[in-house]
C-alpha cells in the first residue's frame, strides 16, 4: 500500500516498491552506531537512512547532530541497548533529544533489544527496578512511541507512559525450522527454565503442536544456574530449546547436558537476543548443540561466530511494523504480532 503524497510522516512502506515515494514524503529512518539492523530495515523498505553525525568527545561525552531537517517528520530511531548497554542507551537518549529539539512531529524509538529488561521487579529488598527507570528516561527524553522485540517479560510494557508496540522474533525462527527436514513426530520443545514455559508452550503449538519438556533449575546467583531435573520425555527426540535471550549460556548449556543424558538425539538452541557474554561462545560451540539459531536484534562481532551458529534477520519484521505504525494501521499482522502467550 503506497503512502499518500500529502503525508507529513516518514516515508515508510512495505517492500522495495515503495522507494519512489521516499522523495515525496517527509520523514527519516535514523540509525545509531549500534543500530546495524537499520541498514537491512531500510533496504527492505526501499529507503535511504537519514544522515546523522555521532561522535565522542575526548572525555567520552556523546555528541549528536542531525545532518538534515526532520521538522514535521515522523522519525524512527533504531538502536538496541546491547553491550556496551549504558553507552548505547545514552546515545539513544541524546538522539531522541536532538530530534525533539529539531521539531520532529513524532519520534519512535525502535529498540530491537531492550536492555535492563531483566531488572523488572524487586526479587530482594533494596533492589532497583531498572527497567522502569530506563522506560522513564526514554519517555522524558521526548519519545512518543516505542517499538520493541521480545521483551524479557511482557509486564515491562506497562512501565512506559507512552504507546508500546511489542513484536515477537520467534516466528522468524519458526519459519527457519519449518524449512528443515525434521519429522514433526521427532520434535520436542524444551523450556530451559520454569519462567519460560508460556513462551515455549506457544512456540511448541506453532511448531506442529510439538510436545513440551521443562528443565527445572535453581539459580544461586546472577548468571549462575544449576540444573536439577527434567520434566517430560526427550528420549530419541530432536530437542529444540527456546528462550528469549542467551547471555552467558550457563542455563541453556546445563540444560543441553541434561537433555543428552536423558537420551535426546539432537539439541537445537534458539533465541531472539544473542547477548553472548563470556563464556557463552565456549559453551555453545562445545559440541552440545547441533545448531544455535539466533536473530540479529543484537549486532554480533565476527570473533563471536562459530560453525554451529545461524543468524536470521528480523529486518522484514521490524520494517513491516514501522510501516504500519507510520500508516496508523494495526501492528497485529500475522505471523509476527503474537505467539498467543498467556
Amino acid at each position: 500500500m503506497p503512502l499518500p503524497s500529502s503525508s507529513s510522516a516518514a516515508a515508510v512502506a512495505a517492500g522495495p516498491a515503495a522507494s519512489p515515494l521516499a522523495a515525496r514524503s517527509r520523514g527519516r529512518l535514523l540509525r545509531a552506531r549500534s543500530g546495524h539492523a537499520a541498514v537491512e530495515i531500510a533496504s527492505y523498505m526501499g529507503l535511504e537512512l537519514g544522515k546523522i553525525n555521532i561522535k565522542r568527545f575526548a572525555d567520552g561525552e556523546i555528541y549528536v547532530q542531525l545532518q538534515e531537517s526532520v521538522r514535521g517528520c515522523d522519525v524512527f530511531l533504531v538502536q538496541p541497548s546491547c553491550p556496551p548497554a549504558n553507552e548505547n542507551l545514552m546515545e539513544l537518549l541524546i538522539m531522541i533529544d536532538a530530534c525533539r529539539r529539531a521539531s520532529a512531529k513524532n519520534i519512535t524509538a525502535v529498540i530491537p533489544y531492550f536492555g535492563y529488561a531483566r531488572a523488572d521487579r524487586k526479587s530482594q529488598g533494596r533492589e532497583s527496578i531498572a527497567a522502569k527507570l530506563v522506560a522513564n528516561m526514554i519517555t522524558e527524553a521526548g519519545a512518543n512511541r516505542v517499538l520493541v522485540c521480545d521483551l524479557h517479560s511482557s509486564q515491562a510494557m506497562g512501565y512506559f507512559d507512552i504507546p508500546v508496540d511489542h513484536v515477537y522474533g520467534q516466528p522468524v525462527i519458526l519459519d527457519y525450522l519449518a524449512s528443515k527436514t525434521i519429522s514433526s513426530n521427532d520434535l520436542v520443545v524444551v523450556s530451559p527454565d520454569v519462567g519460560g514455559v508460556a513462551r515455549a508452550r506457544a512456540f511448541a503449538k506453532k511448531l506442529s503442536d510439538a510436545p513440551l519438556a521443562i528443565v527445572d533449575k535453581r539459580r544461586h546467583g546472577h548468571n549462575v544456574a544449576e540444573v536439577m531435573n527434567l520434566i517430560g520425555d526427550v528420549r530419541g527426540k530432536v530437542a529444540v530449546m527456546m528462550d528469549d535471550m542467551i547471555d552467558t549460556a550457563g542455563t541453556i548449556a546445563k540444560g543441553a547436558e541434561l537433555l543428552h543424558q536423558e537420551g535426546a538425539r539432537e539439541v537445537y538452541a534458539c533465541c531472539t537476543h544473542a547477548v553472548f557474554s563470556p563464556p557463552a561462545i565456549e559453551r555453545l560451540s562445545s559440541g552440545l548443540f547441533q545448531e544455535v539459531i539466533i536473530t540479529n536484534t543484537i549486532p554480533l562481532k565476527e570473533e563471536k561466530n562459530f560453525p554451529q551458529l545461524t543468524i536470521l534477520s528480523v529486518a522484514n519484521l521490524l520494517g513491516e511494523t514501522i510501516w504500519r505504525v507510520h500508516d496508523d494501521c494495526s501492528v497485529g499482522h500475522a505471523p509476527y504480532s503474537t505467539l498467543d502467550i498467556d
